[in-house]
């Protein structure tokens, strides 16, 4: 992930559920993108704290750093390398049909597109790659990113010789939770609940949700297929989803309690990340321990890997 601070419902749905429930099943790595987050913001001045924030949220999510190393990619220069490497092997042209590309220019109403930007699909493949990744844990819109690694992937093995596997995206099954406005959740957006929110706020931001646009008045029926707190009932508060739908529907359920009960199960959601969030943010030193002690056990892996791409390439 990129390091951008705090966490969100959508972080927690899309990549980290997935993450934790392949801790034992799989050797995870866990990279804090930093590199990645310059793409579209050089600035820096707010890049260490935010990488914080969101090692945080890892931890506090069930993240084991004794099982699955959590490191920042800027401390890993491998992956500067192999991406150097990698960016000869595929053209402008293919990156430029990248559709989550275009979609980040439309979201970020960018007029420009840096060059590292551009090739930001090349360095995830470097990403998954020095550790010989087999399966990524994705949110659906990271797939046209995994289909440009295991075509990297192919060009190296046949230009050279068998280094690296194709990847696999794992994909969860609610891979995108929508903002309270309907669109992607995102911080900068302002539709986000976020993984730290106090119940209060949790309330708040919830009373702000878009809802079914024909249902005006309480009694009036509803369609919960189309109402984005409908989703969040799926999956905040699925023993209810019946009689949620049910009282929509009927038009005894008005969508200010629907909201409100939604608000108590996102809050019992959360709660116990929250708690162990306070604990890590008392605690500073024993997050740079566990990014120092993943940094390491990241860069045995990632020379090792560099050494058998030195040796196909017959280079370095």
């Amino acid at each position: 992930m990129r390091p951008t601070g705090k966490l969100h419902l959508g972080h927690l749905v899309g990549a980290l559920e997935n993450w934790v429930s392949l801790q034992g099943e799989y050797q995870n790595y866990h990279l804090v993108a930093d590199y990645h987050a310059l793409t579209t913001d050089p600035d820096t001045s707010a890049i260490y704290q935010n990488s914080l924030d969101m090692v945080i949220d890892w931890l506090a999510a069930g993240i084991d750093p004794a099982m699955s190393p959590v490191f920042r990619q800027s401390q890993v220069k491998e992956h500067a390398e192999l991406h150097l490497l990698f960016s000869m092997l595929i053209t402008t042209a293919r990156l430029e049909r990248n559709p989550s590309l275009k979609e980040q220019v439309r979201d970020l109403e960018l007029e420009t597109v840096a060059y590292g930007h551009l090739g930001y699909p090349v360095l995830q493949a470097a990403d998954i790659l020095i550790y010989k990744g087999e399966v990524v844990p994705v949110g659906e819109d990271q797939l046209p990113h995994i289909e440009i690694t295991r075509e990297i992937a192919r060009r190296f093995n046949t230009q050279y010789r068998l280094v690296f596997p194709e990847p696999e995206g794992k994909v969860t099954k609610f891979a995108r939770l929508p903002g309270l406005d309907g669109r992607k959740m995102s911080k900068s957006l302002g539709n986000a609940i976020l993984l730290s929110d106090a119940a209060a706020a949790i309330a708040a931001k919830m009373r702000t949700a878009v809802t079914d646009p024909q249902k005006v008045r309480r009694n009036d029926p509803g369609r919960p297929d189309i109402c984005l707190v409908f989703a969040y009932h799926n999956k905040f508060n699925q023993q209810e989803v019946a009689e949620i739908r049910q009282g929509c529907e009927s038009g005894q359920l008005g969508c200010v309690d629907c909201k409100m009960r939604c608000a108590v199960k996102v809050d019992e959601a959360v709660a116990p990340l929250r708690e162990k969030r306070m604990y890590y943010e008392s605690h500073p030193d024993e997050v740079r321990q566990i990014l120092e002690g993943g940094e390491q056990r990241a860069r045995a892996v990632a020379h090792r890997t560099m050494q058998e791409v030195h040796q196909a390439m017959g280079i370095g």
